[in-house]
């Protein structure tokens, strides 16, 4: 069964203010399940030192793309350092808006749903594979905001073209 948990976007701490702890505690968990899903798939379809194709489906149906998504930006951005992640992963990583989250001490927690438990160059694999198999599909679903300045943009060139036809009083 797939986990829908929604994703939280804010700290812990932004969770207590505003009453938000069970959010941020459920989507905290789904994090770190599909850390392990991921790096149980990367155990399971690693051979002969090739990852199979396979290995990105085995995840994508237990989590939407977007938790996906969203584990592997942190885990890119925890590795910044490492040099087995290209730089094109890196930098996509950059786009996918992470929240910080430090707790009283400075610790990051953040780190308990990057993927460490196989070899970055297999996660940079897997990440590659996975934005491979899921760019068509989010090509397909376009973008609210695009949708509406889209809707917008048709509805005021129509307001203008009556404009224009109607006679002057």
């Amino acid at each position: 069964m797939k986990d829908t948990t929604p994703i939280y976007f804010h700290s812990a701490a932004y969770a207590h203010e505003h009453g938000e702890l069970d959010q941020y505690h459920a989507s905290h968990k789904a994090n770190i399940a599909c850390r392990e899903a991921i790096e149980q798939a990367i155990a399971d379809n690693y051979r002969d030192n090739r990852l199979g194709t396979a290995c990105v489906q085995q995840v994508l149906q237990q989590f939407d793309p977007g938790r996906i998504f969203y584990v592997l930006a942190n885990t890119v951005r925890q590795k910044d350092h490492d040099g087995r992640i290209s730089r094109d992963n890196k930098a996509w990583a950059q786009t996918v808006p992470v929240c910080e989250d430090k707790d009283g001490f400075g610790y990051d927690r953040n780190v308990c749903f990057a993927v460490d438990r196989c070899n970055p160059g297999l996660t940079d694999l897997f990440l590659s594979q996975a934005r491979r198999e899921c760019a068509p599909a989010q090509e397909q679903k376009p973008s609210v905001r695009d949708s509406l300045n889209k809707n917008a943009g048709q509805q005021a060139h129509s307001d203008r073209t009556k404009a224009k036809k109607e006679p002057e009083r």
